[in-house]
């Protein structure tokens, strides 16, 4: 089949690759001349486990296709994948101008019938202001009676397992219009989806109303889980619980499961956090509050606080003079995202404090050398040091605090880090260790919600 894939992010740029490996003839446009240069010349702008090499192998072969001409982007494909960007308004709102402007191209371009596929994560309605927005370019055109259909698809993809995900997905949710452009456009969307659905049926068919609130519900409830356990987290601090053992007793209640139930330093990325700001602000464009998401995103943003308070906790209010290591930057391992990331919240509060920072990623110095340097003025960037190696890090440090749980980071040497450290401290962010290894191993460890186990 013969697809646009128009905006080359994240969602994008997955899509289209993993599209194209399926065998489907992929154009893929983006207005940014500078990302669709790297793509063409072998690059790509995000760090995804998989995805270089699927667009290599898929470029080489000739089904996948980078270019800035909405013309030829607009008549490649019939069917036409809307996944640009929807970042956050000023009032938590998501800004649909690029997926306007996207559809707004296409109606000025479009000869003969088009499904037009909103795969970006947008609100509820989104589909009628997109249907809207196409009707007017061609009404202006003079071609009121051109036939087309839009057709819901949100993607459910994890950053990090991204390739993993489209090729062998839990589900595919589809929603579309009961007419007669709805029916082709069901017949088009069933023939692409069809390889996903040999072993079993994996597509959910509904509304195009449905289908938009879906994605929105699916990532309120994740965000939701990761708060309440950060909160008995919390709690299990004080009243001498250990957070794990609690995980597995509930997590062991088929109605609860085990997913999404891992205490931490709080979610970031792209999704929960705009996600969770969006459906409440479609709730109060409703005249409802949603109470349960207001307070997960509360407790979230007092989460990213928490490493920094045991930070105080330890070494007291007043850091002046002490530097301290930091293993992780990325809001999770296996990407280079930045976004709402927890390690942007404690660098700030360590160098607000008077402290230095030593700071290693595996995969995001390249990103968080960006976006600290808008997060902080010149002066306080220089107090952060990036380290080339993690035990480089460590180096006279007073503590190693744990952001991000990347697997390099699991087993490490703790003879080493003892050694490098000024004095063995590990404040972990993400629970990688156990109290009573690093009890043993002669290490002060602090956790999320196990201080029942580190205050023997």
């Amino acid at each position: 089949m013969k697809i646009t894939i128009i905006g080359t992010g994240y969602v994008g740029l997955v899509t289209g690759a993993c599209l194209a490996e399926l065998g489907n003839d992929v154009f893929c446009l983006d207005v940014d001349q500078r990302k669709i240069d790297l793509l063409n010349n072998g690059g790509i702008p995000i760090h995804e486990p998989g995805l270089e090499e699927i667009v290599a192998r898929n470029r080489a072969a000739g089904r996948l296709h980078f270019s800035t001409d909405v013309a030829a982007s607009v008549a490649h494909g019939q069917l036409q994948f809307i996944a640009v960007g929807t970042p956050p308004d000023e009032d938590g709102s998501a800004d649909l101008q690029y997926v306007l402007a996207a559809a707004r191209n296409i109606g000025r371009h479009m000869d003969g019938f088009k499904v037009i596929v909103d795969k970006s994560t947008v609100p509820v309605g989104t589909a009628d202001r997109v249907s809207a927005a196409i009707r007017e370019e061609l009404a202006a055109r003079g071609k009121s009676g051109a036939e087309f259909s839009v057709v819901s698809n949100p993607e459910f993809l994890k950053e990090g397992a991204a390739v993993e995900d489209f090729m062998r997905p839990d589900r595919i949710v589809i929603g579309l219009d009961d007419t007669p452009a709805g029916s082709r456009a069901h017949e088009l969307m069933k023939l692409l989806y069809a390889p996903f659905n040999r072993n079993h049926e994996r597509t959910y068919w509904m509304d195009v109303r449905s289908a938009e609130f879906t994605k929105y519900a699916a990532n309120a409830m994740l965000a939701t889980r990761i708060s309440f356990m950060n909160e008995l987290a919390n709690l299990a601090d004080k009243v001498g619980a250990d957070i794990e053992a609690v995980r597995h007793g509930i997590g062991s209640d088929p109605r609860i499961g085990h997913s999404f139930l891992y205490a931490g330093a709080g979610y970031g990325g792209s999704c929960f956090p705009k996600d969770v700001q969006a459906i409440e602000r479609t709730a109060r464009q409703y005249g409802q509050e949603l109470l349960i998401l207001s307070a997960v995103e509360a407790v979230n943003d007092r989460q990213k606080q928490v490493l920094g308070r045991k930070v105080v906790a330890r070494f007291g209010e007043d850091l002046s003079g002490m530097r301290f290591a930091v293993w992780g930057l990325a809001f999770k391992p296996n990407t280079d995202d930045m976004r709402e990331a927890p390690s942007r919240v404690l660098l700030a509060e360590l160098i607000e404090r008077g402290a230095t920072a030593t700071v290693y990623d595996p995969v995001a110095m390249e990103e968080a050398r960006r976006v600290l340097a808008l997060d902080l003025d010149e002066e306080k960037l220089s107090r952060i040091g990036f380290a080339e190696a993690p035990m480089e890090a460590l180096d006279g440090a007073e503590a190693l605090l744990i952001v991000t749980e990347w697997k390099a980071f699991r087993s490490p040497d703790f003879e080493q880090i003892k050694a490098r450290l000024k004095q063995p401290v590990i404040i972990d962010g993400r629970n990688l260790y156990e109290p009573a290894l690093m009890t043993s191993q002669g290490i002060e460890y602090h956790g999320i919600g196990r201080s029942v186990l580190t205050s023997k």
